[in-house]
């Protein structure tokens, strides 16, 4: 009896999935650390850099080269604005003033804006009623969790919101703008985005926060290592990789595991607590991104890359 090749590959990319949602979800915990005694922009630099380079020395040690021509580099320059100048960046200031789990909870909307951005723009995927019942829930939970703090008092914590949902739209344009890597190892747009990154935000950190004045701490210096290694070399060549094999929308579906798994380490390691606003729109993000990414019945037994 013939075996079906697509079984044990779509078991690979689920596990991927899941690897790359427990990866992310992590790196808030490594954020709300590293700037305790390190400026968001210096903190994200420093990732950056580090992740790249790690990158570079492995894509050597296979015999990956990265693209030599102009148009690939402009390319990898804004896939560094949408994945990492500017997304990590407004993450790493907003957890000066919100919890990492909050933070978590907004960041999972990307599948919701990735939708909306194929939908009225790419149109690259198939959208569908379901989808778009999905948005509308996930729209609902981030209102649930905004509003309440607009409704309370208008101050740096609704600013830092906001910053984390700009930042979420920014993932999701990344995730669409990815496809046009599809011709490249994974690993060559995860390191040339992340040097881009880099080159980005070297200069700025130089002048804004003059790093060699600081004295992070030792807790701070090894959560940046972590953020590096982990949450960024690692997770980024999975994460082009699955944009190959699962698509963009697929891709952001992590945002419903990464979730209540950085609630929990949030909860773990640096004892927070949610407000109700925030389990109710919780509740309501989860379900949008369920009904948006989870196949319905047998009649999608994978997802399609775009």
């Amino acid at each position: 009896m013939a075996t079906n090749p697509l079984r044990p590959n779509h078991a690979i990319e689920l596990t991927l999935l899941a690897t790359l949602a427990t990866l992310w979800a992590s790196s808030y915990t490594f954020i709300k650390i590293g700037i305790d005694t390190i400026p968001p922009v210096t903190l994200i630099a420093a990732r950056t850099l580090i992740a790249g380079g790690i990158l570079v020395l492995i894509m050597r040690w296979r015999g990956i080269l990265l693209p030599r021509d102009g148009a690939s580099w402009r390319n990898f320059a804004v896939q560094a604005c949408l994945n990492s100048v500017i997304p990590f960046t407004l993450i790493a200031w907003a957890e000066k003033s919100i919890d990492a789990g909050l933070a978590v909870i907004l960041n999972s909307m990307t599948p919701v804006f990735t939708f909306l951005i194929t939908w009225l723009w790419s149109r690259h995927e198939a959208t569908s009623f379901r989808k778009f019942t999905g948005v509308i829930l996930g729209l609902a939970g981030t209102c649930i969790i905004v509003g309440s703090q607009a409704f309370t008092h208008v101050g740096q914590e609704l600013t830092a919101q906001l910053a984390v949902v700009l930042a979420t739209i920014c993932y999701a344009g990344a995730a669409i703008f990815g496809r046009n890597f599809k011709n490249l190892d994974p690993m060559a747009p995860a390191a040339g985005s992340l040097l881009s990154g880099a080159m980005i935000l070297l200069p700025l950190s130089l002048v804004v926060d003059r790093p060699w004045t600081l004295a992070p701490s030792g807790a701070s210096v090894m959560a940046l290592f972590g953020l590096a290694v982990f949450s960024t070399a690692m997770a980024f060549v999975i994460y082009f990789r699955l944009i190959h094999t699962l698509g963009s929308v697929g891709t952001t579906a992590q945002a419903y595991l990464r979730a209540p798994i950085g609630i929990a380490i949030g909860a773990y390691f640096l004892g927070e607590s949610l407000s109700e606003a925030a389990w109710i729109g919780l509740l309501f993000i989860l379900a949008g991104v369920a009904a948006m990414t989870i196949p319905q019945g047998k009649r999608k037994t994978i997802i399609q890359a775009a």
